[in-house]
């Protein structure tokens, strides 16, 4: 039976699409209507699906999943279906034509649209900010988007083809939201962008991040602080002073760097080299000592024939990266590789790469990991489950990282706890709480 009143959203791929459902839920949640998120089974009166159109994956699951849910509208299991994101700003046209069973299509941007053509359900309220949300992560964690859009262009992303010019929210602005989350009980912060170096050169004509992170860590209750998403080119380098001088800045930093041979990253339109990296990298673990790096590389890139590639496993091997993803090249629609570079390395190969460098990876990160038995780590509790409770370290971002599992003594989501590593994996911890 369809809920009246009911809306169920659907959120797919990054936390940067995540966040704008979370705003929609309380622009909804305002008008009088019941919203559920990532419902097991939609039965609302609409139903929104913020999809992810960022490589052939994301896109596949996407359109998947707005299938089988115009199935359940034709069986009369839902309303009407609502489809908004990143897939329909890049495919409308064509995704209309294909997909009749749904009724109201939205881009990236204009999905504020829905909320403003809904009859209110309720006597009228306070319209809440454009930034607030209701927390689809657990209370005492949450994300934080500080800009929106790159001006990159790299020849292999599709990010600026989806969402336009790098465009900075204010200081103010977001030092507001930080304060309501923490009324709210967040105690984490993972600030996000497409591109967290270029924060501020849009609205103030200069680097903001190092200023907006110093400023948020002065908020009381703000206990943890982590960056995400970082750009090695023009890399705003008084960030690093405050990450090491302020406490609740997490020595974590996420920057993707893609590949390290020169001609690969000349494919790339990547606007560095081999040399001006490694000393990025040196620079970082100077000036914050102890810090643990996060980076995302790629296999399969053009150009990258045996010899680019041992570069890069050799690269992985020296740096020995505490955490570190993966892909495969894919082309992807309109970018500047697609139309000016010959994909030409089989499908087959690019796979076997990546198996390669992952598999190189899991070993440095069970090293890296086993030098962590005895050490005593701060944890934020993030879930129980039975007799386990599971937390992280501020070296570990939600989903993504490590988890630390210890016998659940009356802890619970939210609270810090020290505890001792007592067994390490290449991807978990065990460990055990330090009685004070």
């Amino acid at each position: 039976m369809v809920k009246k009143n009911h809306i169920d959203i659907i959120s797919m791929g990054c936390s940067k699409n995540l966040i704008d459902s979370e705003r929609l839920i309380k622009q909804l949640a305002a008008k009088g209507y019941e919203v559920s998120h990532d419902p097991e089974e939609p039965h609302g009166e609409f139903v929104v699906v913020n999809t992810c159109g960022f490589i052939a994956d994301a896109k596949e699951e996407s359109i998947q999943t707005i299938l089988e849910l115009g199935d359940r509208k034709n069986d009369g299991e839902i309303g009407k279906l609502v489809v908004m994101g990143c897939l329909s700003q890049r495919y409308m046209d064509e995704l209309k034509e294909e997909i009749p069973e749904v009724d109201i299509w939205y881009g990236k941007f204009d999905w504020k649209d829905f909320i403003s053509q809904l009859p209110d359900r309720k006597s009228a309220v306070e319209k809440p900010k454009v930034w607030e949300r209701t927390l689809t992560t657990p209370p005492h964690s949450a994300y934080l988007k500080i800009s929106e859009g790159c001006n990159r262009f790299c020849a292999f992303c599709a990010i600026p083809i989806i969402t336009g010019r790098h465009t900075s929210r204010p200081i103010e602005e977001i030092l507001e939201e930080t304060r309501q989350l923490v009324k709210e009980g967040v105690k984490e912060f993972n600030v996000i962008a497409q591109d967290l170096s270029s924060y501020g050169t849009d609205l103030y004509g200069r680097h903001a991040l190092a200023e907006l992170i110093d400023r948020m860590a002065d908020i009381e209750g703000v206990e943890w602080i982590r960056l995400h998403y970082a750009y090695p080119s023009d890399f705003p380098m008084d960030i690093l002073d405050v990450m090491a001088r302020r406490e609740n800045v997490c020595n974590y930093l996420d920057i993707a760097l893609q590949h390290i041979s020169d001609p690969v990253l000349h494919n790339m339109r990547r606007h560095i080299d081999k040399e001006e990296t490694l000393r990025l990298l040196d620079t970082i673990r100077e000036k914050v000592p102890g810090i643990r790096i996060r980076t995302t590389l790629m296999t399969g890139f053009p150009g990258e024939g045996e010899k680019e590639f041992e570069e890069l496993v050799d690269f992985v091997k020296t740096q020995r990266f505490d955490r570190m993803g993966a892909f495969a090249y894919c082309e992807e629609d309109d970018t500047f590789a697609a139309k000016n570079l010959d994909d030409s390395i089989p499908d087959e190969v690019k796979q076997e790469r990546l198996d390669k460098i992952m598999a190189v990876q899991e070993q440095i990160a069970l090293e890296l990991n086993e030098e962590l038995v005895g050490t005593t780590q701060r944890v934020l509790i993030d879930r129980i489950d039975g007799d386990k409770a599971y937390g992280r370290t501020q070296y570990d971002s939600p989903e993504v990282d490590p988890e630390v599992i210890i016998d659940n003594a009356d802890l619970a989501p939210g609270e810090f706890v020290d505890v001792k590593i007592t067994e390490a994996y290449p991807f978990e911890l065990i460990g055990e709480i330090v009685e004070k």
